[in-house]
């Protein structure tokens, strides 16, 4: 459902219906106001008109709805942190104020968006009504920052029979693209159906990292590690934050465990509950989503994703009993991968003895001994303390990772602690 094979079927058909229309290459773009994502793209925007040969059509969007961003307080003050390191890395213009901007600047800009649409002037405006509204007000006149708004504004419809719910968000032809790490998907897309400007290839406008760039044996093919600094004493630790219900934890375990080889790091594994199973609703657009993005994500980078057992409920509670028992042994990423790689990739049913027995055992773990576990509710107590460290360090969604005081969350964020490792061994 989500392998390459039909998505190019479904680009095909699209493909052959705008020939058939004799339109245009659209793009729309949905824009919220307040959303850090979205400033940062409509600074991309212009280059990427300039270099594609594209109607772009703009919307103006709402905050996502309370389902689709159940912790809202953390989402909006990680968005902020994740927009500023984002913009160091890629040259673009956010620093993170530390508080949203007032409902008073929203509804300003929300204003000014719609008058530069209607005057076809959005992407000439655009980054100045953004540099605005994030402006520090220094005039001393207080005015309570906003985390959502209750607007309904042109887009939100649309958006939601397009079937997504952020902002910063581009859509073309029946596939999203999520803020400037998306877009080299679109762009790729785009280059395939000869819309480029240009008579030869370029970069992406915004590439994405691989990590780690450094890289050891036996996970990515070389032997080269960092070289540690004068001041390296103690070993560092890199917690990984994982769920086994969690896609983009199923195709990140390899790069985090080669990351921890690379600088010489120990990789603390540190198990939660899926949101799903604490109480916290994914809703069907987002879901699917997500496994579209994984699944593209995951072929980018050569990694097997798609044939799938989704594992929650019991299925996850009876890996974590083993895992608990596995990291004590000295084996729990070798049990982690195993499982995830099964769930996500191979369609093991880890909710049965069979399933659960081979995932156990390929991970050079005795299942006699391990099975054992299952029922214990021992790993309880530990996925707690796990839970709310995340929650302490403002993240509540996996995978995350953190060293020492640097936290983040998501796959393609390991650049992030790679940062963090390779500073602290200078």
């Amino acid at each position: 459902m989500f392998g390459p094979a039909r998505r190019d079927r479904l680009r095909r058909k699209a493909e052959r219906e705008r020939q058939r229309r004799k339109a245009p290459h659209i793009v729309e773009y949905f824009h919220e106001a307040g959303d850090p994502y979205s400033c940062l793209m409509v600074q991309l925007l212009p280059v990427f008109c300039e270099r594609y040969e594209i109607e772009l059509k703009v919307h103006l969007v709402s905050p996502p709805s309370d389902n689709a961003a159940p912790e809202r307080s953390r989402l909006i003050a990680y968005s902020r942190e994740d927009a500023a390191r984002l913009a160091t890395k890629y040259g673009l213009a956010f620093e993170d104020a530390g508080r949203q901007p007032s409902i008073t600047k929203v509804a300003e800009a929300i204003s000014a968006f719609k008058m530069a649409i209607d005057r076809a002037a959005f992407m000439q405006r655009a980054p100045d009504i953004e540099s605005q509204l994030w402006a520090r007000d220094r005039s001393g006149v207080t005015d309570e920052p906003v985390e959502s708004h209750n607007f309904t504004l042109p887009g939100d419809a649309y958006r939601e029979k397009l079937g997504h719910y952020l902002g910063g968000t581009l859509h073309y032809a029946g596939e999203w693209y999520w803020g400037p790490d998306r877009l080299h998907y679109l762009e790729a897309r785009l280059n395939e159906l000869g819309a480029s400007r240009r008579d030869q290839a370029e970069q992406p406008i915004v590439s994405p990292p691989m990590t780690p760039s450094v890289t050891t044996q036996p996970y990515l093919g070389s032997s080269e590690t960092p070289e540690a600094g004068p001041g390296t004493t103690v070993r560092q630790e890199l917690h990984w934050y994982l769920s086994f219900r969690s896609p983009y934890t199923g195709i990140v375990g390899a790069r985090v465990k080669a990351l921890a080889d690379a600088y010489d790091a120990e990789l603390k594994i540190r198990f939660v509950l899926p949101m799903i199973m604490r109480g916290l609703e994914v809703p069907a657009k987002k879901g699917f989503y997500i496994l579209k993005d994984v699944a593209r994500e995951a072929e980018r980078l050569g990694i097997p994703f798609g044939n799938i057992s989704d594992p929650v409920g019991a299925p996850v509670e009876r890996g974590y009993a083993i895992l608990h028992r596995a990291i004590a042994c000295g084996r729990g990423y070798a049990f982690a991968q195993s499982f995830l790689s099964g769930v996500w990739a191979e369609g093991i049913n880890a909710g049965t003895n069979k399933g659960l027995k081979r995932i156990t055992e390929r991970a050079g773990l005795d299942w006699a001994e391990m099975k054992r576990a299952i029922g214990s509710e021992d790993w309880r107590a530990v996925e707690a303390v796990n839970q709310q460290e995340l929650l302490d360090f403002g993240l509540w969604g996996v995978p995350s990772f953190r060293v020492g005081d640097t936290a983040t969350w998501g796959q393609d964020r390991l650049w992030v602690i790679e940062d963090r490792l390779r500073e602290n061994r200078q």
